[in-house]
């Protein structure tokens, strides 16, 4: 109304809107300290005008008006993002969460309340470089390929790559990019944290299927492509079974308690890395009935852990 008209008088707000005094003042409060929006009584109008080329005269009113519930919900679930990777998206969260404090208004749960009552600490995650995941996100998103440089610390090599980004995936506290790397003519699944440039492309991005996605990169064991064509067979004490009892470690995977408490845990995988050091937290606690190479693999891995501690350390 007030941007339709010139003025617009109290008792035509209260006629045209069917609302008391009581409710138009309430509104106008609203609307002038949540919103921002300049409204001003002109004495010569005889009205409330909105001034022309005052600042937060553009402003538009939210389609959906959010309960003070809803509000506290959505501050709560960009802490937490924030949390997981501080500093990854706070130019587009900023903005929003502080329109959204002046929506809740100091009546309800403030804000900065959240971190001081919910954390989550991130253990072993990797910063990844906020302008790098924007790129790769919006390449994802707009199906578009990337260009990238790509830093692999198993070969201490960087590579120059075009890549087809498929998806994101956040697993263990860190982002993978799976993607059709168009330099090896196969699925790779790239740590957006060893990503040392990113720019998108005009080229439209080669589509590969979900389902061949999840049989090469989320089939095998963790973030290590390929088929699980083995399945591994650990049994754990009684003790730590009654933890891993209620852990995922596999889609697939299948458990079986013992008379004895034991635990029996089959999980198929395509290589070895990853399960490697997961069954390698547990020491004592687990051993590998099958595969044999992967037991063989835990029992090097321990025979070297007990040559360093029974070597006599010197001075």
């Amino acid at each position: 109304m007030l941007r339709e008209r010139k003025s617009v008088a109290k008792s035509v707000f209260l006629q045209e809107l069917e609302i008391s005094e009581a409710q138009f003042k309430r509104d106008l409060a609203l609307i002038r300290d949540r919103f921002q929006v300049p409204i001003e009584w002109d004495q010569q109008l005889g009205g409330y005008v909105i001034p022309v080329g005052a600042q937060g005269a553009e402003f538009e009113l939210p389609g959906p008006m959010y309960t003070a519930t809803e509000i506290n919900a959505l501050l709560l679930m960009q802490d937490l993002v924030g949390q997981l990777q501080p500093g990854l998206l706070d130019e587009y969260l900023s903005p929003l969460r502080e329109r959204l404090k002046l929506l809740l208004g100091s009546e309800e749960l403030r804000s900065d309340e959240i971190r001081r009552r919910i954390r989550i600490p991130q253990m072993a995650s990797r910063p990844v470089e906020p302008r790098y995941f924007r790129t790769v996100s919006q390449g994802t998103l707009a199906r578009r390929r990337l260009q990238i440089r790509y830093y692999s610390r198993s070969r201490d090599q960087s590579t120059e790559r075009q890549i087809s980004p498929q998806r994101l995936v956040f697993y263990r506290g860190n982002w993978y990019l799976d993607s059709w790397c168009h330099l090896r003519q196969d699925l790779r699944s790239f740590a957006v944290d060893a990503i040392a440039s990113a720019t998108i492309l005009h080229e439209a991005a080669q589509e590969i299927a979900e389902e061949t996605l999840d049989a090469h990169l989320g089939a095998g064991y963790g973030i290590f492509a390929g088929p699980a064509e083995r399945e591994a067979v650990l049994r754990f004490e009684p003790e730590s079974a009654r933890w891993v009892s209620r852990e995922v470690w596999h889609s697939l995977q299948k458990q079986t308690v013992e008379p004895s408490g034991h635990l029996l845990l089959s999980i198929p995988y395509a290589q070895e890395k990853e399960l490697l050091m997961d069954i390698l937290r547990y020491g004592s606690n687990v051993e590998v009935l099958s595969q044999h190479s992967l037991r063989r693999l835990v029992q090097v891995e321990l025979e070297r852990a007990r040559e360093k501690y029974f070597q006599v350390p010197e001075g």
